[in-house]
């Protein structure tokens, strides 16, 4: 099951059954299957909060993931800050439905097991993040 929530911050205009059916769609095609799973959309200085208290960083980012898997079921918290996600899309010139998916699949992606802080890790999750957002766009066409 996949929960959506937002905590001081407008909910984003996301079509909530097809992000779930795209989202098992993805974990599908890595052999995996969607276990409790809840996104939480919110602002910097909750996203900064969750780092600090959790993580011990003391920076803003777009996504973070805690990741609960057991075998082949993927399941998770997904803390995503709309604040950054939006300077994001400003800063790399995207349009920001397409960086609010891109985001939210790379939690799943994460979970899937692909990272991206090693060296050369982060350009097979980018290879990972497009072929997940093609899936979703020829789902939606």
């Amino acid at each position: 099951m996949i929960t959506y929530n937002a905590e001081n911050v407008k909910f984003p205009k996301i079509k909530r059954r097809e992000t779930t059916a795209w989202i098992k769609r993805v974990a599908a095609s890595y052999g995996r299957k969607v276990g409790e799973i809840g996104y939480l959309f919110c602002d910097d200085d909750k996203i900064l909060e969750v780092n600090r208290e959790y993580l011990q960083h003391d920076y803003y980012t777009d996504i973070i993931t805690f990741d609960y898997d057991e075998d082949d079921i993927i399941s998770g918290d997904l803390v995503i800050s709309l604040d950054t996600v939006k300077s994001n899309a400003e800063l790399f010139h995207k349009n920001y439905d397409e960086e609010l998916h891109r985001v939210i699949i790379h939690g799943i992606l994460h979970l899937c097991g692909i990272n991206d802080k090693g060296p050369g890790e982060r350009e097979i999750m980018e290879a990972a993040e497009n072929k997940a957002l093609a899936m979703r766009t020829a789902e939606a066409q």
